[in-house]
């Protein structure tokens, strides 16, 4: 069976804060239609092995590639290909969840921006509360939001910190739905949780951490 073609690739990647290393030596490549979980106790390093894979930290050592491309968070190409959820998000507060999806739409030059958003917002739930400022939302809702935001623009990369935040039981079972729908469409995840079930329920393969180590490896298929 032919290899599949690295959508991201991670290279010796080392990151420190001071005199503390948070990160060393840590490789990864991740082939269409596979999804990495990323595991381990807080201050493990997960967070930040995602922040320098999408360019908002910058690695002290080691390569970041999506596609062949090295990752600079400004790039337009990379805004392109990679689509995120690892912060909470400032949402325009004075823009409507409905309007809030429909620039990003625009902003990526999606073909049939209402119809995007109207496909996002019935698949998170979010019909009811389309007319509503963010900060009106639940803790849940904004979750579903920032999931939104993600799942509304062009991308072949997706990397998620802890996506199952603030999510009830329902939700983390839609989401796990959602997540291996991404992946039967060809798309790369690179997700960090705490959450088993859906770790079990999406991840091709896990990783787990602990500070620079890399203690295991899992590589059996998700169904």
């Amino acid at each position: 069976m032919a290899k599949r073609t690295p959508v991201l690739k991670v290279t010796a990647l080392k990151k420190a804060f001071g005199p503390v290393v948070i990160v060393d030596g840590f490789n990864l490549e991740i082939g269409a239609g596979e999804a990495v979980a990323l595991t381990g106790r807080n201050g493990a390093g997960k967070s930040t092995v995602l922040r320098c894979v999408v360019g908002a930290e910058r690695p002290d050592e080691g390569t970041v590639t999506v596609n062949g491309i090295a990752v600079a968070e400004t790039d337009p190409e990379i805004r392109r290909q990679v689509a995120t959820v690892i912060d909470d998000l400032d949402f325009f507060p004075d823009l409507s969840v409905v309007e809030h999806l429909d620039l990003l739409a625009r902003a990526h030059g999606i073909a049939d921006p209402e119809a995007a958003v109207d496909e996002v917002l019935h698949e998170v739930q979010l019909v009811p509360q389309s007319g509503q400022l963010p900060a009106t939302l639940s803790s849940g809702q904004r979750r579903r939001l920032a999931l939104a935001t993600a799942f509304v623009r062009p991308r072949s990369l997706l990397i998620l910190d802890e996506p199952e935040q603030r999510l009830d039981a329902e939700g983390v079972a839609w989401l796990a739905d959602r997540l291996k729908a991404e992946r039967a469409r060809g798309l790369a995840i690179l997700m960090a949780s705490h959450e088993p079930a859906l770790v079990d329920a999406v991840a091709t393969r896990v990783v787990r951490l602990a500070g620079t180590e890399l203690v295991a490896a899992g590589t059996d298929d998700a169904e």
